[in-house]
């Protein structure tokens, strides 16, 4: 198929955690041979916070992680849907976007048949923020793909479309895999934005008390932390590392032995069942994970096995002291959730999923991999 998809942008991670993902769906997209296309705004400001604050250079350094990474630059003035979308068979146009493209995409869709149309929605602002919302104008939308059940559910229940589907966020297993280091440098490691004070109370309790009490020697990495979280992490011994390029994100935590994951305020009380991209990332790794409560409403993982639980600061403590003393649980651990990504969230099996979207919408023909001994059973 001729894909076109229109993203905040691909290049830069800078506070833009879809980009992750959608780096991933783009790669394994191209491999099987789709021709893809992205688009992002001119002066999209993650990609403006990302030049600004480290230089043009790491988008050179991006080329080395995902090899022939390119993008289109628009603007709302200049876009030129006629000539952009001719010959596409299908377009996704993500949740990050303005709601005038959206719009204007969707008219242009109200003109033709010939591509399909799905909105992608991998933010909890459908719940959160619903008037805002449901001003974008997804009349001639095919369908939205949403990270989550209740996402899925409430575009149903409030009429925005009449399709949807479940797309879950997933590694990319390209550059998120287990590295091997000959020795540690700490304990605990953690990556994640400050969280607009929606889980300040929450990373108090889960990671800088208990690194604090326990005395580990910890990192965090992360955009827009304001000065008394700043001041916290000073108080409680941790280091501070700043933004850290996604695509580097593997190669850390292998100098650590432990990560643990807190989600944030509104996915805990709102919307069961959608982790965020952290967890798959960091479970693809190999690192033990523990989290803060999370109902796993939709059977994506085996608490307990994939992941250990602390539902108080209290266990966080407990389960921290159980991976870094028992390096036998430690690897079990991270074994478990290691093969639970491999066999069912990588972005390879997401791609699958959109395939089977396609075929129901009239689409694309899927493929078929056959093993050896398949093959030449089939030829004979």
């Amino acid at each position: 198929m001729k894909i076109t998809l229109f993203y905040h942008s691909i290049l830069s991670d800078w506070n833009h955690g879809n980009a992750h993902f959608l780096r991933g769906i783009v790669r394994e997209l191209e491999e099987r041979g789709h021709q893809v296309q992205v688009y992002e705004p001119e002066n999209g400001w993650s990609l403006q916070n990302l030049v600004e604050g480290y230089g043009e250079e790491k988008l050179e350094e991006l080329q080395q992680y995902y090899p022939g990474i390119s993008t289109n630059f628009y603007t709302l003035e200049t876009l030129d849907l006629d000539d952009v979308l001719r010959e596409t068979d299908l377009v996704l146009v993500h949740e990050w976007n303005e709601h005038d493209l959206v719009k204007r995409i969707s008219e242009h869709r109200a003109g033709t048949d010939h591509y399909k149309l799905i909105f992608h929605d991998t933010h909890h602002r459908a719940v959160t923020e619903r008037e805002a919302m449901s001003k974008y104008d997804l009349t001639h939308y095919d369908g939205v793909l949403a990270f989550g059940q209740v996402i899925r559910d409430l575009y149903l229940q409030e009429g925005w479309t009449s399709k949807a589907w479940t797309w879950h966020e997933a590694a990319d297993t390209s550059v998120f895999y287990p590295h091997e280091t000959e020795e540690k440098e700490g304990d605990l490691i953690w990556i994640g934005n400050w969280g607009d004070e929606e889980r300040t109370a929450e990373l108090h309790e889960f990671l800088i008390n208990p690194v604090k009490e326990l005395g580990l020697k910890a990192k965090i990495y992360g955009v827009r932390y304001p000065g008394h979280a700043r001041l916290a992490l000073a108080e409680a011994g941790i280091e501070y590392g700043g933004w850290l390029p996604n695509y580097k994100a593997a190669e850390e935590f292998a100098k650590y032995k432990v990560t643990v994951h807190v989600p944030r305020r509104p996915y805990v009380e709102a919307l069961p069942g959608i982790p965020t991209i952290r967890p798959f990332e960091a479970m693809a790794c190999g690192i033990p994970l523990i989290s803060s409560p999370w109902e796993d409403a939709e059977n994506l993982f085996t608490p307990g096995k994939d992941f250990l639980v602390a539902r108080t600061g209290e266990e966080m403590k407990q389960q921290l002291q159980t991976i870094l003393n028992q390096p036998g649980k430690a690897k079990e651990v991270a074994d478990h959730g290691l093969q639970t990504i491999l066999s069912r969230h990588t972005c390879a099996h997401r791609v699958d999923e959109l395939e089977k979207v396609c075929e129901e919408l009239g689409i694309g023909k899927p493929k078929i991999y056959l093993t050896q001994t398949e093959q030449a059973l089939h030829e004979k």
